[in-house]
């Protein structure tokens, strides 16, 4: 029975050939594990879903038969929003490509397919697959190589989820109030636990880590190898987010050996993006998170050596070649060093607000706690991309989001195309001209003061926040090392040329486009002065950086600094 199954894949079209055609090939292809529902017209759907089986795919028709079937699509997929809304046409509907594309950007639609045009159409099938996967990667649940049980708000194990989240680790996590919580306590015999408990489950003995730390976790996951101090790379990348990927990936296939090292998580900010869709190359967006697994195994693939957990402490220059010190007391020597250390989220400076993070307070997306969003009103601070982001992705959840912005509007700062997706979104807001100053809770943030910067009036309200105000670089390691301005970010090529700059550049020859004041040393993306905060510049940046050090390297090999 349909029924048994765990959702429903719902074709709707008046084009009879088109839905015979789309039903035969979801059925013989997902019909083990899905319910496939064909229907002509909206009641009819209405109808067969009215037992509340569970929506994964709304297949729409679109042009010829199905003029008005965008209407008709959103007007079913308003009654289940947690379905993936799909449109599907014929090829060679080119006057269905603007309304399609419209759709999309204000999202209102999340893909869309052709009809397959013979049996077992791979390209169709690849299509469906990708929309199956995002609809279960939203829903949550299925595999858990990692189990947490921890306090829901507490920030070490909010921290921990992100960062099991954004490593793209499958991770299950119980509330350890909860009567479920409490059984998995006692039967791993841990009567009085240090939270949070993390148990591997992917591992044969289930280790069972209290209260780890990250260096904990990542030597049970067994990342801890030890760095071989006899080796000197050709360049060492700092950072593993979209520069530090781009380069790590063109170094690597050009043949240099490449260590790249990286404290948190892969994808750094861009990591936590729910879905980035400027990205060339991806017509229906991707997220931030896949895209930088994508990179990453590419990267790994060409041959580029990964270390986690592990960040650069100091930089020296010894006999030409760059000595690195990380933060585990080891040290590596690299011909050169490409610098992409991203820029950390900017503290919202309000004390009381700070000693609620994590518990109502979040920095960055925090894509791991949209869920724990729902029936809640969320503030969205922020006015650049990512905010816009992170509100679309919170508007799944949430039943309000505002999006506070201390600008009169959100031009200058954030993407057309993000800006009129949020001004579609029926829950969500934006507030213009206001600033958060206060707050209160205990154990979760209760109330939130909002300071109207026109008036200067103020209103308490209920919210949970998700702070991106803007960045703050992570370059306190190399002060006085690497020549920063007054922000703290690097500065690079001709900007070492200005008076003034400390410490200056040492020799005769102008520094390279991206080389700081360490001659072999680049920095690219975020951590970059001047540097554009897009997510295809900051991969250029760290394509370009590779080309720089192939000759820094080449100068090397005939005249050593």
């Amino acid at each position: 029975m349909a029924e048994e199954r765990r959702a429903a894949l719902v074709v709707l079209t008046r084009d009879d050939d088109a839905r015979s055609t789309v039903t035969r090939e979801l059925e013989r292809r997902y019909g083990a594990d899905y319910a496939v529902v064909p229907c002509s017209q909206p009641e009819d759907a209405a109808h067969r879903l009215a037992g509340g089986l569970p929506v994964a795919a709304l297949f729409g028709g679109l042009g010829g038969a199905d003029d008005d079937g965008l209407e008709v699509l959103r007007g079913l997929h308003r009654d289940h929003p947690g379905a993936m809304a799909v449109a599907v046409v014929r090829w060679g509907a080119w006057e269905t490509a603007r309304p399609i594309f419209e759709a999309v950007t204000l999202g209102q639609l999340d893909r869309w397919l052709y009809v397959p045009e013979v049996v077992g159409d791979e390209e169709f099938h690849k299509a469906v697959t990708e929309i199956l996967e995002e609809w279960s990667a939203r829903q949550g649940g299925g595999f858990e190589a990692v189990r947490m049980i921890g306090d829901r708000w507490s920030e070490r194990a909010q921290h921990l989820r992100d960062s099991f989240t954004r490593n793209r680790i499958p991770l299950g996590f119980y509330d350890a109030g909860s009567a479920e919580g409490r059984s998995m306590l006692e039967g791993l015999d841990l009567a009085e636990p240090r939270l949070p408990v993390v148990q591997l489950r992917f591992r044969p003995e289930r280790p069972v880590l209290e209260d780890p730390s990250d260096l904990d976790i990542a030597d049970a996951f067994g990342l801890l190898t030890p760095l071989d101090t006899s080796v000197v790379f050709d360049v060492v990348v700092l950072g593993s987010g979209p520069a530090g990927l781009g380069a790590s990936v063109y170094a690597a296939s050009e043949g240099l050996n490449t260590l790249v090292l990286e404290p948190e998580a892969i994808g750094g900010q861009a990591g936590t993006s729910s879905m980035i869709r400027n990205y060339p190359g991806f017509k229906d967006g991707i997220s931030g998170n896949r895209l930088a697994f994508h990179a990453y195994q590419q990267a790994w693939a060409f041959g580029s050596t990964f270390h986690f957990m592990r960040a650069a402490q100091g930089i020296t220059r010894e006999d030409g070649l760059l000595r690195l010190s990380l933060n585990d007391g080891t040290a590596v020597v690299s011909r050169s060093a490409v610098v992409a250390t991203g820029a950390a989220w900017r503290r919202i400076g309000v004390p009381e607000l700070e000693a609620l993070t994590g518990r109502g307070v979040f920095y960055g997306a925090a894509v791991a706690e949209a869920p724990a969003m729902r029936g809640r009103h969320v503030f969205v601070i922020g006015g650049g991309n990512s905010a816009g982001q992170a509100a679309v992705h919170l508007s799944r959840y949430a039943d309000k989001v505002s999006v506070l912005i201390r600008r009169p509007s959100l031009i200058e700062t954030m993407s057309d195309y993000l800006i009129r997706e949020l001004e579609a979104l029926p829950n969500v807001e934006i507030r213009p001209r206001v600033q958060v100053v206060g707050g209160t809770g205990s154990d979760f943030l209760e109330t939130v003061t909002v300071r109207d910067l026109d008036t200067g009036g103020e209103t308490v309200e209920n919210a949970v926040l998700f702070v991106l105000i803007g960045s703050e670089p992570r370059t306190d390691w190399a002060a006085g090392v690497l020549a920063r301005d007054r922000w703290g970010f690097l500065l690079t090529g001709s900007q070492l040329m200005a008076d003034g700059v400390e410490p200056a550049w040492p020799l005769d020859r102008p520094p390279a486009l991206l080389e700081t004041s360490t001659p072999g040393v680049f920095a690219a993306g975020d951590v970059r002065a001047g540097s554009v905060k897009r997510v295809a510049s900051a991969v250029g940046e760290g394509a370009l950086a590779v080309t720089l050090v192939h000759a820094h390297l080449a100068a090397l090999a005939s005249s050593p600094v």
